[in-house]
């Protein structure tokens, strides 16, 4: 049975303070459930994060990170240091890491194989862009980033991969794709991996939505049979919308 995934991605929000607020309140609230439920906090409080919720189920997850143990790369965090202090998953290819700080598939494999060989949990993030899905290439578009990103892991590797599809046109525009549209490309995300590895494989796999999930819809959505959880923004940083959507899985 496949694991069910809600986790948090606070984005550049939240300084210590509130932080600390919104982390007591999160415990305080989570239901009772059978689903993993993350946050990834600002990387300046994840070692505190991680100290307030030490005593709680909810997980402290990453951001990003970089491809390199250590270096001459300023500003950047490593899979060494995040484990130093108790996190070991990391999110990566979100489509603000693509589309601002321009990087690639190319790249996102570096930090993928990385991230695995240092024992890391990689929640992996893409979709395509409006204009792909008006043209009709977001299928096209979505296959080609898992296969220029992951298809170089070996059947093993992906023990420690969850897949977190975001549609770009509905990641804070307040649009969201249609529960049917959402399980139309989960479906199609498995078939994929059907065809590059096995079923077996594919049915394991843990496929997040990422597009404006908010308590209004997340039933909804997480109704639907191939999705198996959301990567949440914007209500992640109110506890009561994102204890609702835990609710709702």
């Amino acid at each position: 049975m496949r694991n069910k995934i809600v986790a948090g991605n606070w984005k550049m929000n939240k300084d210590r303070e509130e932080t600390e607020i919104l982390l007591a309140e999160l415990a305080a609230k989570l239901p009772d459930t059978t689903a993993e439920v993350m946050v990834a906090p600002t990387f300046v409080n994840l070692q505190e994060a991680v100290r307030l919720l030490e005593n709680s189920t909810i997980q402290v997850i990453a951001q990003n990170m970089h491809y390199a143990d250590n270096g001459a790369f300023t500003g950047e965090i490593s899979a060494p240091m995040l484990h130093s202090i108790g996190i070991d998953t990391v999110i990566l290819g979100h489509s603000e890491r693509r589309a601002y700080f321009g990087e690639t598939d190319e790249l996102l494999a570096k930090k993928v194989t990385a991230a695995l060989d240092k024992n890391m949990r990689v929640i992996f993030c893409f979709g395509e862009e409006l204009e792909d899905r008006k043209s009709g290439k977001h299928f096209e578009l979505v296959e080609s980033q898992l296969r220029n990103a992951l298809f170089n892991l070996e059947a093993d590797d992906w023990n420690r991969i969850v897949l977190a599809y975001e549609p770009v046109w509905a990641i804070g525009t307040g649009e969201t794709a249609s529960p049917e549209q959402a399980q139309e490309m989960h479906a199609f995300i498995r078939k994929v991996i059907t065809e590059k590895y096995n079923g077996e494989l594919a049915e394991k796999i843990s496929i997040l939505y990422g597009g404006s999930v908010k308590p209004g819809n997340a039933k909804e959505i997480f109704s639907k049979p191939d999705v198996d959880g959301g990567l949440i923004g914007g209500a992640s940083l109110v506890a009561d919308d994102f204890m609702a959507i835990v609710e709702a899985i």
